[in-house]
Parts: C-alpha cells; structure tokens; sequence
C-alpha cells in the first residue's frame, strides 16, 4: 500500500489535527465574514483567540498561542490597522503595554464565540453528546500533552 493511500485509510494525528483546524477556520471565518468582519484573517486567531476584553500583553499572547513575540507584534500592527485593537499603557506597569480590544474587536470576539457554540453544538448533535466531550476530554489531554516541553 502507497503511504499516501495508508495516510488517506489512517490519518495520523498531524493529518487530522490539520483537517479539524483548517476545516473550522475556513468555516469560522467564512461566517464572520457574513457577520460583518471580512478582513479578518485565521493568522489573527493568535491573538484575537486569546485577548482578554481587559487587555493583555504581547508576551502573554505570544505564550498562549505558541507564537513568537515578533510574530504577535506584527499581527496587533495589522489589527491596529484593521481597527481590532489598540495599544494601551499597562496600568501595573507604565513601560508595558496592553492589547486591548476596539468595540469593533469586543464584536469580533462574541461572534467568533457565539459561532464556534454552534459549530461546536452541531458536532455533539451529529456524534452524540457523550461522545463529543468524551472527545473533546481526551483531545484536550493530548493538547496538553503535547504541548509541554520536551
């Protein structure tokens, strides 16, 4: 058997972490799209998926997402640019700086969630609601596992 053929009969967990991300932004940003947010890309998940509405820092960002520091800053520039975000002297300490929301990014961030709730409900309805958060238990300890440092 051809690997492309075993890959295609078994897909392994790159292969079908790969579907599952690229099938849910593709779907995700293609409905905020109709909902009023077209030039949002999947790339600013990295930072829009993990702002908390009060702000955070490019480092904490850059921790969550797996991101480089460089990386974030330059997807808050397009942000900014886009009018999602703004940069903000942080509170506790005047040398950093927070990203936080617009009310054009607070609308972005519910409607990603509000989306991802249906899309998330309309996979348990479609596999059961046991065995989605059966799942969804088990894919987060192999998130977790495999995101710890080796």
């Amino acid at each position: 058997m051809r690997r492309s053929e075993r890959k295609r009969e078994a897909p392994d967990l790159g292969i079908l972490s790969g579907q599952t991300l690229f099938g849910l932004q593709k779907e995700l940003f293609s409905r905020l799209s109709e909902m009023g947010h077209p030039r949002v890309r999947p790339r600013h998940g990295a930072v829009l998926a993990y702002l908390d509405v009060e702000g955070s820092r490019a480092s904490d960002l850059a921790a969550q997402s797996g991101q480089h520091k460089q990386v974030i800053g330059t997807l808050v520039d397009e942000l900014v640019a886009l009018g999602y975000v703004e940069r903000r002297p942080d509170p506790a300490d005047r040398r950093a700086k927070l990203i936080v929301p617009t009310e054009l990014g607070r609308d972005h961030m519910e409607k990603s969630d509000a989306v991802l709730a249906e899309m998330e409900a309309e996979h348990a309805k479609a596999v059961g609601e046991e065995a989605y958060a059966e799942f969804k238990r088990v894919f987060a300890l192999v998130a977790q596992r495999q995101s710890r440092p080796r």
